[in-house]
């Protein structure tokens, strides 16, 4: 059984060393820990830090192309390289690597194929009455979006079966954490939290300089991931809801038709018609996306035969 632990990374000198250090050297159950680092682009002694530490695998990114395309690049290379589970862990010193062995463990037990790392939110003192707010509301948006009980959606310290990781196709640049729990439920893998601990980070975030440029980009995914898995019912509930909104008018116009003879009304009606054009319209877009999306997961179906193939070499 070998675990790959990997470690997105953007100028991280300072706080890598202490990160790597951090991490098990053996977990029962574990035959191999091999740890892998995918430089995003640092302008630093990233690099450099890491050799320094002895780890197993450097892959560079020639420019900074985010922590969603990072998370994708480790991987991809994870499983080139044999991995049976993957860890995913921040390289700012966030999380516990003491832990890893309760995060991996749901895997080794067989009892599910993906887990996250509960960081306990509501008990970590330096995040704000606001910021708790926040990650309770959008991870249980997050839970009624994918089916799955995950009380801390964003955390990014989490571990994957290799079938699982196998089935998951990062299309978004931004972040990996949202979108791959709604992937994860949309696809009926089994998905489960473990608490963890943290430690306070003191250098501002890297993924986000505002928290409304954070919100928007969470809220963006969501939306987007859940018109890509259920299209006709995204698209149907949009067409609905131009429809009704169109009858309204429409019906207050011959509500003064019968009354008075519709005089001074007739931009209800025109209001009223326009709306319904457009909930019908939305109503055909939902067949087609619902047909596109078919065709989506016969592309993916494809490409996890293809990667599997692609794998089975690197294995041998």
């Amino acid at each position: 059984m070998k675990l790959i632990i990997q470690i997105p990374c953007f100028n991280e000198e300072e706080t890598l060393a202490e990160t790597l250090a951090d991490l098990p050297t053996s977990i029962e159950g574990i035959d191999t820990i091999e740890v892998l680092i995918v430089d995003d682009g640092s302008v630093d002694r990233t690099q450099e830090v890491a050799r320094a530490a002895g780890v197993h695998h450097i892959i560079v990114h020639s420019h900074n192309k985010g922590l969603a395309r990072a998370f994708a690049t480790g991987i991809e290379a994870s499983l080139r390289l044999g991995a049976d589970i993957i860890v995913n862990t921040d390289a700012d010193n966030q999380y516990n690597g003491g832990d890893i062995p309760a995060l991996v463990r749901p895997i080794l037990d067989e009892r599910a194929d993906i887990v996250v790392g509960d960081r306990q939110t509501a008990n970590i003192a330096h995040f704000s009455p606001f910021k708790k707010l926040l990650q309770r509301l959008g991870s249980r948006v997050v839970r009624a979006l994918s089916g799955t009980d995950i009380p801390d959606a964003v955390s990014g310290f989490r571990a994957f079966r290799r079938k699982a990781a196998m089935r998951l196709n990062i299309v978004s640049s931004y972040s990996y954490t949202v979108e791959t729990l709604i992937q994860a439920g949309m696809k009926k893998m089994k998905v489960c939290s473990v608490p963890v601990r943290t430690k306070k980070v003191e250098r501002p975030s890297r993924l986000f300089t505002s928290m409304r440029g954070f919100i928007q980009a969470q809220l963006t995914t969501m939306m987007r991931m859940y018109a890509m898995f259920k299209p006709l019912r995204f698209f149907f509930f949009l067409g609905a809801l131009f429809s009704l909104i169109g009858i309204l008018p429409i019906l207050r116009f011959l509500y003064y038709y019968v009354a008075d003879g519709g005089a001074g009304h007739i931009q209800s009606l025109v209001l009223g018609v326009a709306f319904l054009i457009i909930g019908m319209f939305t109503l055909l877009i939902a067949l087609l996306a619902d047909l596109i999306g078919r065709n989506r997961q016969l592309i993916e179906q494809t490409l996890e035969r293809v990667r599997r193939l692609e794998l089975d070499k690197y294995d041998k």
